[in-house]
């Protein structure tokens, strides 16, 4: 959600934010500016509209040999989009400069303070009025930048990252984060500035990822300073390897990042288990459950907390766990969590599960749980970031950059992540017979190879997506471990075709959702040999007579199931457990080639943002 990049070295500023607010494009905008400074005079242009409109608008400073600047991509909270509520923003004297990310909650109070000191405001942003809250403090105690950015941000409420500079002192930046994701790229004479790495990722292979509190002083030939806000104390920095590469993060020939990254998955299933999966040896292990081995066996509970499709993926891990540990499981939504006065003992196990690793309320849901003594584990993507360093342990998914808005081969990973855990602690547990045990570590090693197979369906899916890309609305059906399944497949049909979609389990349509059927109504049925078989069958003949179109992903060779529906996708057979893996491939397929046929954004879905970090 919202997007920043700074730059301040020796190359000329604007391609590298130009090109790095395209980079981060992924995390959802509405609006788009720059600011560069070219040793006299500021730069500014922003708009309404995509980062390509933005080309267009600052075609006359594009040539500018500025080397230093500011880019930002928002997506609207204080505001609606338009050309003057976008970044950046300037201090009434317009000396400073501001882009943000975040919200700043108490700006009322502060903006109505500042208008009695004679302040004037020309956007609906809550952001105009922190750089002039920086303004008023920097000009009445006569601070430098950094001190007064420092003063001001211990009178905000909310969450923010920040960068600010101000033309009467033009060799720094100041930065600073608070519950929104900042990194700082370190290259030889030149610093970069960005939400992610991957505005910078061609530049340098070393960045620093400022923690929740803390800002720094980025200035040209001299060491960075990182302090803490509250306390002004000094803070070593650490310097990280980026675990990415170029080729990562660009389409490799696909028409979509989405489509790239569902192909990706045998892939990164693969890397995945790869060291942490011995299947002819009997051996599961990863660092961060081996180390806390005994929190685990001796939970009263696991509670899962997440958002979006890494909520689906916990409701799977809800059946795998259950069934295969007897340890109680419970799944909430993050973003309800705190707000409900949970019950948290000292002796259960949080499991936070976040793609980008900042999502807002997983993290309020942490810190809520480690307050109440509770050991909390991270399941996460991306390394270093605020999910990793705030859990007590975690273990990483490896899926590699996903930048996809819509969610895949995060999906995927995080499952295959939840299944080893649930592995783990059944051989520990004894609640698996050796025989089951060996059959999964077999069975989930040669996922990869089925999940391949099952892309094969992707012509099918493309002639299917043709014939009901039309449809206003769309059911997805399936039974225990494919009902999360359903939801998930719900969830992308929605979000990148803007076809109105549900998930149910297959049984409760008749009480209620049965009464949508009719000869309009598409109903995605999840079907494989393995699970509830004949009951599914049986749903499906309760849609087959009230006209329902009928979609079924079966498994090859199925005969039943065939002979009723109107469409089939067929996948290969594998463990009813582990059949999330394969059975969601194809429905993303179908949501993707629905997408494409209607003209949507794949990759950049309208209102969505691939990281909320805000509430």
């Amino acid at each position: 959600m919202c997007g920043i990049v700074g730059y301040i070295g020796y190359r000329e500023a604007y391609p590298i934010i130009i090109k790095g607010l395209k980079r981060l494009e992924y995390r959802g905008y509405d609006s788009a500016g720059i600011m560069l400074y070219n040793g006299k005079n500021l730069q500014i242009a922003k708009t309404k509209g995509k980062v390509s409109d933005l080309e267009s608008k600052s075609s006359d400073i594009a040539q500018s040999a500025a080397t230093i600047g500011m880019g930002h991509t928002r997506w609207a909270t204080h505001g609606v989009p338009n050309d003057i509520n976008s970044h950046p923003h300037v201090s009434n004297s317009g000396n400073l400069v501001i882009i943000h990310n975040g919200i700043i909650e108490n700006y009322e109070p502060l903006k109505k303070e500042l208008l009695n000191r004679g302040y004037t405001f020309s956007s609906d942003t809550d952001t105009e009025v922190l750089i002039n809250l920086i303004e008023e403090v920097k000009k009445n105690e006569k601070l430098k930048l950094g001190k007064a950015v420092q003063v001001a941000l211990n009178q905000v409420v909310g969450a923010y990252a920040i960068c600010v500079f101000d033309k009467e002192n033009p060799d720094e930046i100041v930065v600073a984060r608070l519950g929104s994701p900042l990194a700082i790229g370190v290259g030889e004479n030149e610093f970069f500035i960005a939400s992610d790495a991957s505005p910078f990722i061609e530049y340098t292979s070393n960045a620093i990822y400022l923690e929740d509190e803390e800002m720094a002083i980025v200035r040209l030939h001299k060491p960075l300073k990182i302090r803490k806000i509250k306390d002004d104390s000094l803070v070593d920095p650490y310097i990280q390897e980026l675990q990415m590469n170029l080729e990562q993060i660009e389409k490799g020939g696909y028409d979509h990042f989405m489509l790239k990254e569902i192909y990706e998955q045998p892939n990164v299933i693969k890397d995945t288990y790869r060291g942490r999966l011995h299947a002819n040896s009997g051996i599961v292990q990863m660092a961060g459950v081996e180390d806390n081995l005994e929190k685990f066996l001796h939970a009263q509970r696991i509670l899962i907390v997440a958002c979006g499709t890494s909520w689906h993926a916990g409701l799977v891990a809800e059946y795998i766990i259950e069934e295969f540990t007897r340890i109680p499981v419970e799944v909430e939504y993050a973003s309800e969590f705190r707000y409900r006065n949970p019950i948290i003992n000292p002796n259960d196990v949080v499991i936070a599960i976040s793609q980008s690793g900042e999502t807002a309320d997983t993290l309020a849901a942490i810190k809520l749980a480690k307050e109440k003594g509770a050991f909390v584990f991270g399941v996460c993507n991306v390394v270093g970031s605020s999910i990793s360093r705030e859990t007590h342990a975690g273990a990483y998914t490896h899926a590699g950059p996903e930048i996809g808005v819509a969610s895949t081969k995060a999906f995927t990973t995080q499952i295959t992540v939840l299944t080893m855990i649930a592995l783990r602690l059944a051989k520990a547990k004894g609640t698996l017979s050796n025989s089951d045990f060996y059959r999964y570590l077999q069975e989930l090693e040669v996922i990869p190879e089925k999940v391949h197979e099952a892309l094969e369906s992707n012509e099918k899916a493309k002639e299917i997506a043709a014939k009901f890309k039309d449809a206003p609305n769309c059911l997805y059906l399936g039974r225990g471990y494919n009902f999360p399944v359903a939801l998930e497949g719900a969830l992308k049909l929605k979000e990148i075709s803007y076809i109105h979609a549900e998930g149910y389990p297959a049984a409760e349509m008749k009480h209620g959702p049965i009464a949508l059927i009719d000869e309009q109504m598409p109903v995605v049925v999840i079907a494989p040999k393995q699970g509830h078989y004949d009951k599914v069958v049986s749903n499906i003949q309760e849609i087959k007579s009230r006209s329902g179109k009928i979609i079924a992903v079966v498994t090859k060779g199925d005969v039943q199931v065939k002979e009723l529906a109107d469409h089939v996708i067929e996948i290969p057979e594998t463990s009813d457990a582990l059949s999330p893996l394969i059975t969601t491939i194809p429905l993303q397929l179908l949501s993707y080639h629905i997408a494409v046929m209607r003209g949507c954004n794949v990759d950049q879905p309208r209102n969505l943002a691939k990281s909320v970090t805000v509430e």
